[in-house]
């Protein structure tokens, strides 16, 4: 059906866009009006896969676009707020040139809109199949001037001239010397880093000799491949449907871990609410967590397959301190039609020990950082030994660089 040459689903499409754009920028992420711009003139439904819905291709969720032979997601096009939010926090303006390390061409639609004709856009990827979709859709999207290289992006791509920006969009656990190398030294260099199973998009400038986060954000991606691939550890506890992460040298029972979630489950609630109306952030208090000098994990769970098991604050990323036999998860519960409280559940020999300390640490972080800015995040080459400092500061080795996560000095 036709109206005046445009046809229904046309503007079904023009209108999904607009809705989308509209959250966006009600809910902050959208500030800038060439990024609105941005998001209003590219198709994102013409990067999905044949037969997405046009209501599943302009929600403001993850489409997955390549999945392994085991099902586990690829290749994908990331979250409409998380890249509005990667666009924004890298400062993209006219006739910069930005490299993009992991494709799909979304993304790259977007950068290319921002940039203008005037600069340059070049998206690698390492899987060809992912490659060729990314250059068709781009080509169908109307955006043939976005270069597409078929190559591992832990080399990024050496080209004449250094990056503007260069914007990951595979998690990594490290930073490859090409990304800083090729990176302008006003530039910015925007990656989801993995630390201690907390991955986080940071936004990350140069500060003389090492880099700092200027902006973070919670986030989730698919896993670098190639010679950047750094898998974390994973525990199953109950197949896929309980998956405990670990990524540093913690040493755990995995079958005594298996063993202690069919003994009794000890659950404390602690003194700590959050008011959902008021929009608390509580990224920080993950963080605050794994920061501890203690064993650590991330536990991942389907709900749905686990209910009355297993029920974690967060299902992909929830805080879990550990023994060898025994673990501790937090754990958030409703209390009235606005608040929720925060609480811990154990399992094992030392399962009161370790809710009791979970506890103690969401007390210390409500008291101390909840109302604050988070941790100071920067990135030094590999073998730094930074000065001794009195703050709480986690330390994250990797090949290439060392991430320290210092937080602020208290009154105690």
């Amino acid at each position: 059906m036709a109206l005046r040459g445009r046809t229904t689903e046309t503007l079904a499409v023009e209108g999904a866009r607009r809705q989308l754009v509209d959250q966006l920028r009600s809910q902050g992420w959208i500030t800038r009006p060439e990024v609105a711009a941005a998001f209003t003139a590219v198709p994102r439904h013409l990067f999905a896969p044949a037969g997405t819905s046009i209501e599943s291709a302009y929600a403001n969720d993850v489409v997955v676009t390549r999945r392994g032979s085991d099902g586990r997601a690829t290749s994908s096009i990331s979250a409409p707020w998380l890249q509005a939010y990667m666009l924004e926090t890298a400062g993209l303006r006219p006739g910069a040139r930005v490299l993009e390390i992991g494709s799909g061409g979304y993304n790259a639609a977007l950068i290319a809109e921002v940039v203008g004709p005037a600069g340059t856009v070049v998206s690698v990827d390492i899987d060809v199949q992912v490659v060729t979709h990314a250059r068709e859709a781009l080509a169908r999207a109307g955006y043939p001037q976005v270069e597409v290289v078929h190559a591992d992006g832990v080399h990024g791509h050496p080209a004449d001239g250094l990056w503007d920006a260069v914007l990951v969009t595979v998690e990594a656990s490290d930073l490859p010397p090409a990304w800083t190398d090729q990176l302008s030294p006003a530039g910015r260099l925007v990656v989801p880093l993995r630390m201690r199973g907390n991955t986080r998009c940071l936004t990350l400038q140069s500060a003389g000799d090492h880099l700092a986060a200027t902006a973070s954000v919670q986030c989730g991606f698919v896993a670098m491949q190639g010679h950047g691939r750094d898998p974390a550890r994973r525990v199953p506890l109950r197949g896929d449907d309980a998956v405990l992460t670990l990524d540093d040298d913690t040493i755990t029972n995995a079958e005594a871990l298996r063993a202690a979630l069919d003994g009794p489950r000890v659950e404390v609630s602690f003194p700590v609410t959050l008011n959902m109306s008021m929009g608390t952030c509580i990224e920080s208090l993950h963080l605050w967590l794994a920061s501890q000098p203690r064993p650590y994990g991330v536990l991942r769970v389907d709900r749905d397959r686990t209910a009355g098991l297993l029920d974690p604050q967060d299902r992909f990323f929830c805080p879990t301190l550990l023994t060898s036999d025994s673990l501790a998860y937090l754990t958030m519960r409703s209390y009235d039609t606005t608040t929720w409280q925060f609480g811990g559940h154990g399992f094992g020999p030392h399962a009161t020990r370790l809710t009791n300390d979970l506890m103690e640490l969401t007390v210390a972080w409500d008291q101390q950082f909840r109302a604050g800015t988070g941790p100071d995040i920067t990135v030094h080459p590999a073998g730094t030994r930074l000065p001794d400092t009195e703050r709480l500061r986690l330390l994250v080795p990797r090949r290439h660089t060392l991430t320290a996560i210092t937080w602020p000095e208290t009154d105690r």
